[in-house]
């Protein structure tokens, strides 16, 4: 059996505390696209943890957590996040790195952060983590894969090659240091060291973990806005935030993925650049932000204070259709336990006419919110474990939303903790 959790928008959607909880009835724990940009802020036994390359699974030791091929393997990142969670009391995962998956290299990273710096007031908001450098080379195929770490003479040309190339760019286009390619071929050994206690072929792996029976589950990164074909283009990640992709980004049949769970905010966040249609400001923003999550909302990789907007039915049916969402996860629904009343978003207006349906990019950013107030609850629901116990202007929030979106809600998250959730099947 194989499920994939995924988010709905831009992320941020609460996964990781999903992913946590049901890895409890998981054998194998997959990540299959991304890499260290984006993070998953898990609370459990063990206390409070911001993961960004491992799995969520990596607090079981009855999991087995993989890299997929489709992730952007940045190697001192992967041995940093092991080596942290092992001091704070978690017993070593066992993890296993697709000899496919290609390595982010640290000349990524820099080139990341030189071409916001080139691009000034334009910039896309990056995390400066190397992603969109690392996929470009990927498909122009002068990336690095795992498999290659372990033939020197191929390394060794390739690097030659490679160095080449970027230390034009170097030059050129962005006035810095060039890249010695004796430090990197060196670099690329001590990389060889970490990784190849973990290095396997995945998808023969997982493969046969389906013909054995096991539950599989597939973790995704970010949200639909943010996909390149399907978000909110271009300011969007570089590699696939759909469940589709998890069969390409694991190696494994599609039509092995019986269940798609889309988690989905009780509200709107959003990090870096981009339209956000239901996006509010000021005094109102900073108050949700504020109770917002657990220790306010602010990304888990970079710090940085979330974007905050109200619910935004367009955009959460459209990323609940374009995941192939079988059931939905929303999250944090008790932080809008101090509001009067909650706007929800309905519709975008754009260009006088109000639309249910979500727009390309270029009519995305004439779009104005129209709003549909309902009333709040004004109470605490944390440590309420039946739906039938929540207020009753809860409950008609939660099924008002679940009709917007056409897919059954059934689950309820109603605190940061790993089981203050309410399971509506």
């Amino acid at each position: 059996m194989v499920r994939a959790i995924v988010g709905a928008n831009w992320g941020d959607e609460g996964k990781g505390k999903i992913t946590d909880m049901l890895g409890e009835k998981s054998d194998i724990i997959v990540r299959f696209q991304g890499g260290s940009n984006a993070g998953h802020t898990i609370i459990n036994d063990y206390g409070k943890f911001a993961l960004h390359l491992l799995p969520s699974g990596v607090f079981y030791q009855h999991t087995t957590c993989v890299i997929g091929n489709g992730v952007a393997l940045n190697i001192p990142y992967l041995q940093r996040e092991i080596d942290d969670i092992v001091s704070k009391g978690v017993p070593k995962p066992h993890i296993l790195v697709s000899d496919r998956a290609q390595i982010l290299m640290p000349y990524h990273i820099d080139f990341d952060a030189y071409e916001e710096e080139r691009l000034g007031g334009k910039a896309f908001g990056s995390t400066k983590s190397g992603i969109a450098p690392f996929y470009s080379d990927k498909y122009a195929k002068i990336g690095f894969q795992v498999s290659e770490l372990f033939d020197e003479e191929t390394l060794k040309e390739k690097v030659a090659r490679v160095v080449a190339q970027k230390n034009i760019l170097l030059e050129h286009m962005y006035h810095k240091p060039l890249i010695n390619p004796d430090e990197l071929l060196e670099t690329l050994h001590s990389y060889r060291d970490v990784i190849e206690p973990y290095a396997c072929d995945v998808s023969l792996f997982l493969n046969n973990a389906i013909k054995e029976g096991k539950t599989i589950l597939l973790e995704g990164q970010l949200g639909t806005l943010k996909d390149p074909d399907f978000g909110i283009y271009p300011m969007v990640t570089s590699s696939s935030t759909l469940a589709a992709y998890g069969a390409i980004g694991a190696g494994i049949p599609p039509y092995e993925i019986k269940d798609i769970i889309t988690v989905v905010k009780a509200y709107s966040s959003a990090v870096g650049a981009g339209e956000f249609v239901s996006e509010i400001f000021g005094d109102e923003a900073d108050e949700l932000r504020r109770r917002g999550g657990d220790g306010g909302e602010f990304g888990a990789t970079t710090g940085r204070p979330r974007r905050m907007g109200w619910f935004d039915c367009v955009a959460s049916r459209y990323g609940v259709r374009m995941q192939g969402a079988t059931e939905v996860a929303l999250t944090v629904l008790d932080v809008l336990g101090y509001l009067d009343e909650i706007p929800v978003c309905v519709g975008y207006e754009i260009d006088g006419e109000v639309t249910k349906d979500f727009p390309v990019t270029a009519k995305l950013k004439k779009a104005k919110p129209v709003y549909e107030k309902l009333p709040g609850w004004k109470e605490e629901i944390r440590g309420i474990t039946e739906y039938e116990k929540l207020p009753e202007n809860c409950r008609k929030y939660i099924e008002f939303i679940e009709k917007e979106l056409g897919v059954p809600i059934t689950m309820v998250s109603n605190g940061p903790g790993r089981h203050e959730i309410i399971n509506r099947k």
